[in-house]
């Protein structure tokens, strides 16, 4: 048997400690977890464990190493570990004389060298020759043996590379963890919900409370109940924290598990909102025939949370109401109480996307997209049960006018006016469009197309031709690449039912005499007649409004759809004017953004 210098006594009582460890939370089988992770890309694999002193060690090791070196630098670990323990449990009970009941002492003394600890690695009953490169020594299933005691490797199980709670958290609206997994997915992972015992209350449910807080000693938890990856606080939460025990697992086998505690304390709701009633028409996801589309301005963070925002454009609303963390909330709770098939989001923040919106939606069974413009961007989410994500054909507007042979004609007229040239390719909009297959049935495809368009009050021919350049690109991709595919076009229009915008989708012409041309002055008009071939209609008609603010309100949003392949099945009843003015504007306390989504289902014609 292969042997390393050390001290066999240096692992007395450690099989003792393995099994009170096992009983608390059962480890592989009536075996320690040694985790080893190794990723063909990577040069080294990590390896993990605990000794019997209670020490956790994460050993980084070259893949192309020999097998003895790591198992030496195991055996140099443990002996150090035990060094410690003994020297600890002399000091406490003070008997200078004492000699740890026979432990060896520290490396390179007398007592370690006539110690002889046994550090091995199995596979299948057969000692694994110390000569093997790690990359192949370290199979799944493999025993380490340090000692008396045994570890089962485990190479490569499920694991959280991310988990994290939101930093605020209020009761009756939903709280999504944010997650990443190696090796696993959420839909086989384990989760289980916990709150803070109040302060003088009986034991908590459950048995034994959990592991406690190193910041607050004395804290104890009680069982919600709630084994979902989500979980919606109740009045009862308010005041309190709640932590998460989650397991990675990917529907064969489970990874270690790691607890969560919130930094927060669960706050008051702000009671009713302005999407409460409306939620009552979307209890349920649509069946197969049905689209429900969602087309929603959520307000960057980039735009709320300015000085001039707080004091010129939303003077009216609750500074807290406009903090990220607030809003995030209602955000979360207002799109997936929808049941959304397909959900168009502008002004998404790169974080948000990240952070909130990906793991809340994603909780909910939809799967996202985000393309950037600057500071901000456009967000489209897909249910994956209705729907995979062919391809994507995103541009960015005065690019692609730029470059693009398919707009050439439209170039050649905006350079006859260098004025209004350099305007419109000062802006950076941009157009989002996916390609969406059925999964019940792979010849139904759809293009949906998402967008944002220049938002000055003066800027409509720049719109007219950013719209121009925007159709023309969805049916490049709608006929040519993908011939007869529906199209469903939503977005932030920046334009009401009055202007040329409007006028040209549902028209399909803009004659060169129209005002919008010089919406600039007449020193930058630039005629031009433009048409185009798509077939549009807005699905949810012209509301009063879509955006609802201090100094302004009007419709600027809509859902285009193409009236060749799609019909209206119904449309969610938008905010009543009451609700919406209760803090006399938006946003507001009960309101996230400063628009109202749109709603509506869809249907296959």
């Amino acid at each position: 048997m292969w042997r390393l210098p050390g001290a066999r006594a240096a692992f007395r009582g450690v099989r003792a400690a393995v099994e009170r460890h096992s009983r608390a939370e059962p480890a592989v089988g009536s075996m320690e977890r040694a985790v080893v992770r190794c990723v063909p890309s990577e040069p080294k694999l990590s390896l993990s464990f605990s000794l019997a002193d209670g020490s956790h060690k994460n050993m980084q090791r070259d893949q192309s190493e020999p097998l003895g070196r790591v198992l030496s630098r195991i055996a140099t670990n443990a002996l150090k570990g035990h060094a410690k323990a003994a020297a600890a449990k002399k000091s406490r009970k003070n008997r200078p004389n004492a000699s740890g009941g026979g432990a060896c002492a520290g490396p390179g003394s007398e007592q370690a060298a006539a110690c002889e600890p046994v550090v091995k690695l199995y596979y299948r009953e057969e000692a694994v020759a110390e000569d093997v490169l790690n990359v192949d020594a370290w199979q799944d299933g493999a025993v380490l043996q340090i000692g008396d005691v045994k570890y089962k490797v485990e190479r490569n199980p499920p694991a959280f590379t991310e988990l994290q709670l939101p930093r605020y958290i209020m009761a009756g609206f939903p709280v999504c963890p944010k997650l990443s997994l190696e090796f696993g997915d959420p839909a086989g992972s384990l989760f289980r919900w916990y709150r803070e015992a109040k302060p003088g209350s009986a034991e908590p449910e459950g048995g034994a409370p959990s592991s406690l807080s190193p910041s607050s000693p004395n804290t104890s938890w009680t069982n919600t109940g709630v084994d979902e990856r989500v979980y919606t606080p109740s009045n009862a939460d308010i005041g309190l924290r709640l932590k998460l025990h989650c397991t990675p697992g990917n529907g064969q086998r489970f990874g270690p598990s790691r607890e969560l505690e919130s930094v927060c304390l669960v706050e008051a709701g702000p009671g009713t909102c302005t999407f409460d009633h409306r939620h009552l028409y979307t209890k349920k996801v649509t069946d197969d025939a049905l689209i429900r589309t969602v087309s929603y301005n959520i307000l960057a963070d980039t735009y709320a949370q300015t000085e001039f925002s707080r004091t010129v454009l939303y003077p009216y609303c609750a500074p807290y109401a406009l903090e990220l963390d607030y809003r995030q909330n209602l955000i979360q709770k207002e799109l997936t109480g929808y049941n959304a098939d397909l959900i168009c989001l502008q002004e998404v923040d790169r974080g948000v996307f990240t952070d909130s919106l990906v793991p809340a939606l994603e909780a909910f069974g939809l799967e996202g997209v985000f393309r950037i413009k600057q500071q901000e961007g456009l967000a489209t989410f897909y249910r994956k049960s209705k729907f995979s994500l062919l391809s994507q054909h995103d541009i960015s507007f005065h690019e692609a006018l730029q470059s693009d042979p398919l707009h050439k004609e439209l170039l050649e007229k905006l350079v006859l006016n260098p004025a209004a040239q350099e305007r419109v390719f000062q802006r950076s909009s941009v157009l989002q469009v996916s390609v969406l297959q059925s999964t019940k049935d792979s010849s139904k495809k759809i293009c949906v197309a998402n967008t944002h368009l220049y938002w000055h009050p003066k800027g409509g021919y720049i719109r007219l031709i950013q719209i121009a350049v925007a159709l023309a690109h969805i049916r490049h991709v709608s006929c040519d690449l993908y011939p007869g595919i529906p199209v469903i076009f939503c977005g932030d229009f920046n334009s009401t039912p009055s202007t040329g915008m409007y006028h040209f989708v549902i028209n399909g012409n803009i004659p060169e005499d129209h005002e919008d041309w010089a919406s600039y002055g007449e020193e930058e008009r630039c005629n031009m007649s433009l048409t185009h071939f798509l077939k549009l209609k807005s699905a949810c008609g012209e509301p009063a409004y879509t955006n609802y603010v201090g100094g302004f309100h009007g419709c600027l949003d809509y859902i285009f759809i193409d009236l060749n392949a799609l019909e209206v099945e119904q449309v969610i009843p938008l905010p009543s004017h009451e609700e919406v003015t209760t803090h006399q504007a938006l946003p507001s306390v009960s309101h996230p953004s400063d628009h109202i989504a749109l709603v509506c289902d869809l249907k296959w014609k």
